[in-house]
């Protein structure tokens, strides 16, 4: 509880500094008079969850997101699992990934416009493009990683290539993979939103960025909170998917201190002391006869 306080303490403090400003028009190099207040953004906000615009940008938006993440994530797992695990897969997939992978999914807006036949094709596309590489190649790393050990192990107790596949290789690489997922979502939601504003027809982002032709700054923010909410909400999802599927993982308990807790040892009760062991006295070594070379008597000892 005092975590959660702390953290609305914090949103508290932010949203408090953001009126402050604005309200008191301060201008120290950085122009808070051109911002929109607090209660300006709260009550344009009001305004547009009363109307039915603002629900249908939402719906498309997450549609649009949903439907080109899920894409990626199964194309995603599927290619990078068969990259890392076939050489052949590797010498014909891996030149032309590495190539288009540097390749802004936003730069390709052109690209979809020209392939697919309408505009809402073409931003699922930039938006699976989005979130494909970061899967990928999380995964690819992810398999790569797996202790050789495991594999053996199934395969000496007769395990098939896709016994392998189902109780070694994906389980093994799922923390890398839902990794993976909550970075390409995170770039989808960025990708989806500049779509959007360039080829969209409704969605948050042309909503956003039409308020901001017709300069309406209260609207602009509207469409930034709401981005910002949905984004974290779709995160938070992934993220608690993957601590479900992985809960044999070992889990590390946070510290707020940031020290490890180590455990006191217990006393010990006083009990009879225990007598002090006795070991026989080490034996005298022999008498060398005299006119006996010390050389020719430690020869006859030793045979």
């Amino acid at each position: 509880m005092t975590r959660y306080a702390l953290r609305a303490a914090s949103v508290a403090a932010a949203l408090g500094l953001w009126q402050l400003l604005t309200s008191l028009n301060i201008d120290l190099w950085l122009r808070f008079s051109q911002f929109p207040t607090v209660a300006d953004v709260a009550r344009t906000f009001a305004d547009r969850l009363a109307g039915d615009d603002y629900w249908t940008d939402l719906t498309d938006s997450l549609t649009r997101i949903l439907t080109g993440f899920l894409l990626a994530a199964i194309v995603g797992i599927a290619t990078g699992v068969l990259v890392a695990r076939s050489r052949l897969a590797e010498d014909l997939l891996g030149p032309i990934l590495e190539v288009v992978r540097p390749i802004p999914a936003i730069a390709l807006v052109p690209v979809a416009i020209l392939l697919f036949p309408s505009n809402e094709q073409g931003i699922v596309f930039i938006t699976f493009t989005a979130a494909f590489f970061p899967v990928m190649v999380s995964t690819r790393h992810a398999v790569r990683a797996l202790a050789p050990g495991w594999e053996e192990a199934v395969r000496t107790m007769g395990g098939g290539r896709w016994r392998i596949l189902g109780s070694v290789v994906l389980p093994g690489a799922l923390p890398g993979i839902f990794g993976g997922l909550s970075v390409g979502l995170g770039v989808s939601w960025i990708c989806v939103i500049s779509a959007e504003m360039i080829s969209g027809q409704y969605g948050v982002g042309y909503r956003t960025w039409q308020d901001y032709t017709v300069i309406d700054y209260p609207g602009v923010f509207v469409g930034m909170v709401t981005i910002g909410v949905l984004g974290w909400a779709t995160s938070t999802a992934v993220e608690l998917l993957g601590r479900r599927l992985t809960r044999w993982l070992p889990r590390t308990s946070y510290v707020p201190s940031g020290r490890p807790r180590t455990p006191r040892p217990e006393p010990i009760a006083p009990g009879p002391t225990a007598p002090e062991p006795t070991y026989p006295a080490p034996a005298a070594p022999a008498a060398v006869p005299t006119g006996t070379d010390p050389e020719e008597a430690r020869d006859e000892h030793l045979v």
